[in-house]
């Protein structure tokens, strides 16, 4: 079997963050980098399916020259090989032009299965798996909670709202958006990190256009306020106009 991953690299939990002089996207200057928390629960997933059915996973990236360190850590726990779609921009891909560069290498590469974690840690879209499969014509689910392969298809268990599941099987080949805490991803052992330094890795340029169809006008960290009003006067009237703002002006009761 044949898998593919998608993984980026975002800045990592533990960077200092700071918005930029025009206020549309943060300093980069002295981030650290780190692959995406989902996106190893999605890596690890396919890793274990290799190792019960055999076959080659494959890790994908889009970004800068930088991203083939995520690629690195990538083929250290245990993927075959890895490709780096060339991507030099000031700011994150919208989803749609990440997700045709993304479909366009995916394509040359007739995987059986296709998975990314369910959104990322810097933006968290959660669109770009799903585009994908739309752009390649394949079956596809999301938020994953437990899967299996079989000859042909894949058995998935994803979660609905309100503590719901859905049980479902997809035809392959399939792109699954999978979720996080599905199971325990592992770290790279120091045979896996020096066996990582042989295996290929392939820096392809993105062929589609990343033209974006979106813009950040702004982003901002958000002020704290806080507002207290004190209820006065007798009891009974001092629930009733509690009731009438928790309805009116809270929208909590209706």
């Amino acid at each position: 079997m044949k898998i593919g991953v998608c993984i980026k690299q975002v800045p990592a939990k533990d960077s200092p963050i700071a918005i930029n002089e025009d206020g549309r996207w943060i300093r980069e200057d002295d981030l650290k980098y780190e692959l995406c928390g989902p996106d190893e629960y999605a890596l690890e997933a396919a890793i274990q399916i290799k190792e019960q059915h055999g076959g080659e996973v494959v890790a994908v990236s889009l970004g800068p020259a930088r991203s083939t360190d995520v690629l690195r850590t990538a083929l250290a726990k245990g993927a075959d090989r890895a490709v780096h779609i060339q991507l030099d921009a000031p700011e994150v891909t919208p989803p749609l032009p990440a997700a045709k560069a993304l479909a366009e290498a995916l394509s040359k590469e007739s995987f059986d299965l296709i998975l990314s974690g369910l959104q990322s840690d810097d933006q968290g879209f959660g669109q770009t798996g799903v585009i994908v499969a739309e752009l390649l014509g394949i079956a596809h689910t999301t938020v994953v909670v437990d899967l299996e392969v079989t000859d042909g298809e894949v058995k998935v268990k994803r979660e609905l709202e309100g503590g719901w599941y859905q049980s479902l099987s997809l035809p392959l080949p399939a792109m699954l958006a999978i979720q996080s805490g599905i199971n325990t991803p592992r770290y790279a052992s120091f045979k896996g990190i020096i066996a990582a330094k042989k295996k290929p890795l392939e820096s392809v340029p993105a062929a589609a256009s990343t033209e974006a169809h979106q813009q950040t006008l702004k982003i901002y960290v958000p002020e704290k306020t806080k507002d207290t009003q004190f209820l006065e006067g007798d009891p009974d009237d001092a629930a009733q106009a509690l009731i009438a703002k928790l309805k009116t002006e809270a929208g909590i009761l209706s």
